[in-house]
C-alpha cells in the first residue's frame, strides 16, 4: 500500500529483456537506504519487488503483464521516474490509498503551464470513465492527484509547482504516456454493487 506522495525523482539507468519480461534497474539515492531484496517500491505508480540492491541502484524483474499495461516499458535510459516505499504502519497517510496496480496507460492530451500552475489533461478510457469523479482521487505515475474537472473523453488535473518540481511531471508533455490507478474505494463500491444486482 502506498499514499501517491512520492519520495524522490528517481533515474532509469538500463532495460534489460524483452516482451516476455525484462529487468528494469533505476537509481534512487533516498528510497534505496535500507532497502532489502523482496521489499516493494512503487515505480511511477507501479508496485515493484526489489529483486536486487547495490548502494543506490535497484533491480525489479518486470512480466510482459505490467510491460503491456503501463507506461514502463515505453521508458529510455535517463528518464525520470518516480519512486516511493511502501506505507509503513503508523506512518502519516497524507495522500490517499494507492495499491500500485495500475489500471490503465493514458495519454496525455495537453499540459501548460498556467499562472503559476500547471494545467494537466489526460484521456480517460470509456471502460474507466465511471471512476473519474469531480474532486475526486486518482494516482497518475504515483503521484496522488485532485481530479480538478471531469470531460466527455478526459479529466483535467492541477499541478502545484512543488509537485511539478519534484517529480517526473516537468519531462512530460502532450502525447507521453502516464500511468493511471484510479481511486480504491470506487472499485469496491462498484463491486459489491454489482453483486448486490446479481452481476447486472
Amino acid at each position: 500500500m502506498f499514499t501517491g506522495l512520492v519520495e524522490e525523482r528517481g533515474e532509469l539507468l538500463e532495460m534489460i529483456g524483452g516482451e516476455g519480461g525484462s529487468r528494469l534497474i533505476i537509481r534512487g539515492s533516498l528510497v534505496s537506504v535500507g532497502v532489502t531484496v523482496g521489499e516493494s517500491i512503487a515505480v511511477n505508480g507501479c508496485c515493484l519487488t526489489v529483486a536486487a540492491c547495490a548502494g543506490e541502484t535497484l533491480s525489479f524483474d518486470l512480466l510482459g503483464e505490467t510491460l503491456r499495461r503501463t507506461n514502463l516499458g515505453g521508458l529510455s535510459r535517463g528518464a525520470p521516474v518516480n519512486l516511493e516505499r511502501a506505507l509503513a504502519v503508523g506512518g502519516r497517510m497524507g495522500g490517499h490509498f494507492v495499491q500500485g496496480h495500475i489500471d490503465t496507460s493514458s495519454v496525455v492530451e495537453s499540459f501548460e503551464k498556467v499562472e503559476g500552475d500547471y494545467r494537466l489533461e489526460i484521456s480517460v478510457p470509456e471502460e474507466f470513465a465511471g471512476y473519474v469523479v469531480n474532486k475526486g482521487s486518482i494516482a497518475i505515475d504515483g503521484i496522488s492527484l485532485t481530479i480538478g474537472e471531469v470531460r466527455e473523453k478526459s479529466c483535467v488535473l492541477w499541478i502545484i509547482p512543488h509537485t511539478y518540481a519534484v517529480t517526473n511531471l516537468g519531462a512530460k508533455q502532450a502525447g507521453d504516456m502516464v500511468n493511471v490507478e484510479f481511486d480504491l474505494l470506487a472499485k469496491y463500491v462498484e463491486r459489491l454493487v454489482a453483486v448486490r444486482d446479481g452481476g447486472r
